[in-house]
């Protein structure tokens, strides 16, 4: 009695009309109809947990016919019901059947649930599917990734990158055509590093809510203690789930990197690029494309690439373009040791720091800031520019080893030193800082240290100084460190 009134109340505050969606009704066309449709959708999840399939497809066959716009479940759980349905089947014609049931699913979830499901996505998985059951189907299927990937953009998912772009490999062998694995690269570096994008600043923005909201609690201005558990567990949530989809993201980019390397060196986007130039640069979209591809190819030594780059910078000067030119002119400023090629490349990196978006690229861009400082002897600006990509991104730790480098490389700034030598140990201080907050640059940190020269013991006995004493390195460095 008590599950028929909760059934009955669910009803009457669901209603009976469900104008938004095409259903005239979102239940039932009575309550009769709306206690059927609820009933079923409790068996559906019922038998869908329980893994019987074939009893959930029952229950599913009612809903999706009765009443599809009830629950979205119906459309969430059709792969892996299905996926098991048709595994399972012997009968070629139930396997048919039930692949187009798949399909249908994807077909229709955007017009029942269009807050949840787009189009796009569902051609996605149309294609998923019909490579997966119907090979013969393929051409189909290409097209309907590649509109999907348009449609998607930056919102496709992980798991069409992977399907279409093995796809793109595939016909690009069968029909011997490069084109085909250039364009699905295109599009891939295109979306997929603004996936990364827009997932580390969703990312970034729930860290700082969440920081904000820790401290907060320690200064006391929170009493309600469940409201703020309740609060912190989502943005942990949040952060969790976005720092995946980065890893996912940059997982299936480096898995099409490497696919795309036999198909796409710099010789073959070069030539590819050379004969459809001028159709395309009074397209900026495709100008980017052109630029994103050749750039993640190491194609950037070209006067094709810095033409098309030159082109899209002025006319749309983003982060990304900033950050290119910079890139670029840093490695012509290292063939021809210009030095107006250095300050060239500074100012650019300056730009992409100032229009960055995330804290890793405001990081990036100090840290060739840094190096170009470096490289200009300027050690002063390049150990600011490196605490600017420390501020950013705290982990950093090849930042602290380019500043235990500058240290190390202080012998001829610091001759007037009370200690020789003593720009060493403030050196090691950097190198054991950069093990400390990133433990993958150990081999490189430990391999700078062990260059290093301290001051001898007789140097610090002449000077009456013990080994585990503090001492204040002056000359340019003016930091505290420990006598070794």
């Amino acid at each position: 009695m008590k599950k028929i009134i909760a059934i009955i109340a669910l009803v009457i505050s669901g209603g009976f009309v469900f104008a938004q969606r095409p259903c005239s009704f979102q239940y039932g066309a009575n309550e009769a109809d709306s206690l059927k449709c609820l009933e079923q959708i409790t068996n559906f999840r019922t038998f869908y947990n329980a893994k019987a399939y074939n009893d959930a497809y029952e229950a599913w066959q009612y809903v999706i016919q009765h009443s599809p716009c009830s629950w979205d479940g119906i459309y969430t759980n059709a792969q892996t019901m299905f996926q098991n349905l048709i595994k399972e089947t012997k009968d070629s014609a139930r396997r048919e059947l039930l692949i187009d049931s798949l399909m249908y699913t994807y077909d229709t979830r955007s017009t029942y649930f269009p807050e949840k499901f787009t189009p796009g996505s569902g051609l996605g998985f149309k294609a998923y599917n019909t490579i997966r059951y119907r090979k013969d189907q393929y051409e189909q299927a290409f097209n309907w990734f590649v509109q999907s990937v348009e449609m998607e953009k930056e919102n496709t998912q992980p798991a069409i990158w992977d399907a279409y772009f093995q796809l793109a490999e595939n016909m690009t062998k069968a029909k011997r055509d490069t084109s085909i694995v250039v364009e699905a690269y295109e599009r891939a570096t295109d979306f997929i590093d603004l996936s990364i994008l827009n997932a580390t600043k969703a990312y970034e923005a729930s860290e700082a809510e969440l920081e904000n909201l820790q401290a907060k609690l320690d200064n006391g201005e929170l009493e309600d203690r469940m409201a703020y558990d309740k609060q912190a567990k989502r943005l942990v949530n949040d952060t969790t789930r976005q720092a995946k989809l980065i890893l996912n993201y940059r997982k299936t980019l480096s898995k099409i990197e490497k696919a795309v390397t036999p198909y796409a060196s710099c010789e073959v986007l070069e030539a590819l690029y050379t004969k459809k130039f001028d159709d395309i640069k009074g397209d900026l979209a495709a100008v980017s494309k052109m630029v994103n591809t050749m750039y993640k190819g190491n194609c950037i030594n070209t006067p094709l690439f810095q033409e098309a780059l030159g082109i899209l910078h002025k006319a749309s000067p983003s982060r990304n373009s900033a950050y290119m030119m910079g890139n670029f002119t840093f490695q012509n400023y290292l063939k021809s040791q210009n030095a107006e090629e250095l300050n060239t490349a500074i100012a650019y990196f300056k730009e992409a720091a100032n229009l960055s978006e995330t804290h890793e690229q405001v990081a990036d861009a100090n840290y060739m800031m840094a190096l170009a400082y470096r490289m200009k002897q300027a050690f002063s600006e390049a150990r600011a520019a490196a605490y600017e990509a420390l501020k950013a991104k705290p982990n950093m730790g090849k930042a602290y080893i380019l500043i235990g480098d500058l240290y190390a490389n202080s012998g001829g700034r610091c001759s007037d030193e009370q200690v020789p030598g003593a720009y060493a140990w403030a050196a090691a201080d950097k190198y054991a800082k950069a093990v400390a907050v990133d433990p993958t640059c150990a081999d490189e940190a430990n391999k700078q240290r062990s260059k290093l020269r301290f001051p001898s013991k007789e140097e610090l006995f002449k000077r009456g100084i013990n080994s585990g004493s503090s001492y204040h390195v002056g000359c340019w460095i003016q930091e505290n460190t420990t006598v070794r």
